[in-house]
């Protein structure tokens, strides 16, 4: 039996009650390339590379665990109000007579929730089969021995009336909240592989006549489910539309907004013969597809695939809390036989004595302070993680964090802006003078001519340069007898003479081009700059040269982190040369450039591995200062192709701006976009950290001279540790743990 409900082939039951995830891989490479856009140059292709796999519903199993917790927590809730109210304690409070049959009215209620605490049992009978003795195997000897021991005494007058229904029903309370908020984190990665799904669309255009000699626009098809589709059918994608699967464009042209694959934000021009990924978007034109790969053999199944394999992999940190009831297991059970033995055997006292000195044992061992001690410290972590903008979904990976020797981030969106501004305006002819004088180019007018033509368009790049315009405070013109022209530009009449802006392949067919200006455009392509030219029938009159802006608390960030003696390393899409400019900006330690979701997936690897793994071997080798070290890695980033290197991380943090696939598969979620926020995480995981340590060492530490104490150790110098004693030790050791664990809301970053 194990607790997702599925077969596992190749896993055993791993701590009882956790099961390894059982996740399948696939792989998918997709090219480096230089992204184009509404007016700039660029390309690229994608290659693809199925692999078997497989993936379970985990997803399902964890909301069904979570629910049922949830509900049993509840359910006991309610009934310990009527057995805390049939306790003497409770009757004195209410100034209600006690009456004789109080005792079977608490067995009544205690039995109730009994019922519900055998959850427990059956994740210890998985432990013991397992042979990894934990916390459920000492629950259920406490939460068993203390009824058992409670229903006994209720009907034994010889037992003298000792219960502790009100003290084994708490702990079934406190631990069955503990582990529904356990089952609830365990849904990340069922939900970051739900979020990949949408990706898709529900329907697609398959073409009836499979004609590629047709115009689109005259195109017979009908409106098929996605599952439908199969590899070599004919496709049509409007403006606005999701692909639907990979395949290679056999009928126009469009810009294709590929930023929730790639996690770039320029839109990548394609023409006929280029390939179009599945989930990306046709902002403008329209296209006909030929489908080259359907289903989990696309883009996106891949991605898919790659976050359930990583799930798998993903390392997992051992809790401080099972260690060490794994220890108190043994010792509680021990001292317990070997009280009777000792006692009965030995010393020759009766076999109840013995008893009732074996279940105070077993009582005052019994983890109601480790239950409280890690899941207390966590809900302060929590609200001061929500203070300082981030958001922990597993806070078992806070002994993680504190260790980590790697942060890894993506560039796009995370370091930088995600957005476009103009970085370089070069005007480039004389035939544009200043206004009466003569003296040469008239920057301020090209800068107007270009902002006017894309005024009222959204594209990012068209955003950028009128976002400019309206910085230098330039003038705009009436455009006449404008036209976009998909896949290369615009154009337009302004004050009489004609304008065109666009990309370097629109200039070069539309002009011929100067030497100096031919090679200038190239040397900027080259250099991976996303490069607009603006133009008239004659010659360039201006270039203008965009890039990604850096965030200013991105050198905080890495300066942070360096202080607290991590190293940084940032992945990108982008063309190398422009990752080493970002990275040397910012001081970062070592770099992967031009990387696509598997890259990024091995990336993280060859960090944690300490492998030299630094993308495309047609890139030229990293500089000495760069060589991978191995290590812990947190990743951080916020795109769709960013999910499998977030669940390969050892800790994986997702920026909660970016797409939901990402937050779902991360472990934590950044709330404000801010990489200066990984620095106040790091600082609160180690101080949550250390809480965690000293409630432990509460939380067991009275065991030490407690466990003997009720054994009868002490009884030779009159010390005797009565069963009602030993519950009362036992609570208040809970109360410590809470009142050092509320200590931590003095943290600031």
């Amino acid at each position: 039996m194990n607790c997702c409900g599925e077969e596992h082939k190749k896993e055993e039951v791993h701590k009882g009650h956790e099961c390894k995830e059982c996740k399948g891989n696939h792989s998918h490479h997709e090219h480096g390339h230089e992204h184009g856009g509404h007016g700039h140059e660029g390309h690229g292709h994608h290659e693809g590379h199925g692999h078997e796999g497989h993936s379970h519903g985990h997803h399902m199993a964890g909301e069904s665990a979570a629910r049922d917790f949830l509900k049993r927590f509840w359910i006991v809730t309610f009934l310990l109000i009527p057995l805390f109210i049939f306790t003497e304690k409770g009757l004195k409070i209410l100034g209600l007579p006690d009456f004789a049959w109080r005792k079977y009215v608490q067995f009544f209620f205690a039995s109730w929730i009994f019922y519900y605490a055998l959850v427990f049992f059956e994740h210890a009978k998985h432990e013991i089969k397992a042979k990894s003795y934990g916390m459920m195997t000492l629950v259920s000897l406490a939460v068993g021995a203390g009824y058992l021991f409670s229903a006994a005494s209720t009907f034994l007058p010889a037992l003298k009336g000792v219960e502790f229904y009100l003290e084994i029903s708490t702990l079934v309370w406190v631990l069955l909240f503990g582990h529904y908020l356990e089952a609830k984190s365990s849904q990340a990665a069922g939900d970051a592989l739900s979020e990949v799904a949408k990706l898709l669309p529900k329907k697609a255009h398959k073409i009836i006549a499979k004609s590629e000699k047709r115009k689109a626009e005259n195109l017979e098809y009908e409106d098929v489910e996605v599952e439908a589709l199969q590899v070599g059918d004919y496709v049509l994608v409007k403006a606005g539309e999701r692909v639907p699967a990979d395949g290679v464009i056999v009928e126009g042209s469009a810009f294709v907004d590929e930023s929730l694959i790639t996690g770039e934000s320029k839109p990548v021009e394609k023409n006929k013969g280029d390939e179009v990924v599945a989930g990306s978007i046709c902002t403008d034109g329209q296209l006909v597809v030929k489908l080259t790969r359907v289903g989990e053999a696309s883009t996106v199944g891949q991605i898919k695939n790659l976050v359930a394999q990583a799930a798998q992999t993903k390392p997992k940190a051992q809790r401080i809390a099972d260690k060490a009831s794994s220890i108190l297991t043994f010792v509680a059970l021990g001292t317990a036989l070997a009280t009777v033995v000792v006692w009965s055997f030995i010393i020759g006292k009766p076999f109840v004595f013995s008893l009732t000195l074996a279940i105070t044992v077993l009582v005052i061992a019994c983890p109601h302070a480790l239950g409280l001690a890690i899941p207390t410290v966590s809900t302060i972590a929590t609200s001061l993680a929500v203070k300082h903008g981030f958001f922990i979904k597993d806070m078992s990976k806070i002994e993680v964090v504190k260790d980590i020797d790697w942060v890894l981030f993506d560039k796009t969106g995370t370091l930088t802006e995600g957005k476009f501004e103009v970085v370089k305006f070069l005007p480039r002819t004389v035939s544009e003078r200043s206004e009466g004088s003569g003296a040469g180019p008239n920057p301020k007018r090209l800068l107007g001519v270009a902002a006017s033509l894309e005024k009222g368009s959204t594209h990012p790049i068209a955003v950028a340069i009128i976002e400019k315009a309206k910085e230098e405070g330039v003038k705009f013109f009436k455009v006449e007898k404008f036209r976009s022209i998909a896949g290369k530009g615009v154009e337009g009449v302004i004050e009489g003479k004609r304008y065109f802006l666009g990309s370097v392949n629109f200039a070069k067919s539309a002009l011929k081009l100067d030497k100096k200006v031919k090679e200038e455009l190239e040397e900027y392509v080259k250099e991976g700059k996303t490069t607009v030219v603006l133009f008239d029938e004659r010659e360039v009159l201006a270039i203008i040269l965009l890039g990604d802006k850096i965030k200013e608390d991105s050198y905080k960030a890495v300066e942070g982190l360096h202080e607290l003696g991590v190293k940084v390393a940032m992945l990108t899409g982008d063309n190398w040369a422009v990752a080493k400019e970002v990275a040397k900006e910012l001081g970062i330690d070592t770099f992967f450039a031009e990387v696509s979701p598997e890259d990024k997936y091995k990336a993280v690897k060859s960090l944690q591995e300490g492998k030299e793994y630094f993308g495309k071997k047609s890139q030229k080798s990293p500089e000495p200062d760069q060589r991978s070290v191995q290590g812990k890695v947190m990743m951080v980033g916020d795109g769709i192709n960013d999910a499998p290197a977030l669940t390969q991380a050892d800790v994986g943090v997702a920026i909660g701006s970016g797409t939901d696939v990402a937050v779902s598969a991360g472990d934590i979620v950044l709330t404000r976009s801010n990489p200066k926020d990984i620095v106040a995480l790091i600082k609160l995981s180690r101080a949550v950290y250390q809480k965690m340590i000293e409630n432990l060492f509460w939380a067991l530490g009275y065991n030490i001279i407690a466990i003997p104490a009720a054994a009868g150790a002490f009884m030779p110098w009159g010390v005797r540790l009565r069963p009602e004693w030993a519950a009362i030790l036992m609570s208040l050791s809970s109360v410590i743990v809470v009142i050092n664990a509320l200590r931590l809301k003095r943290f600031r970053a």
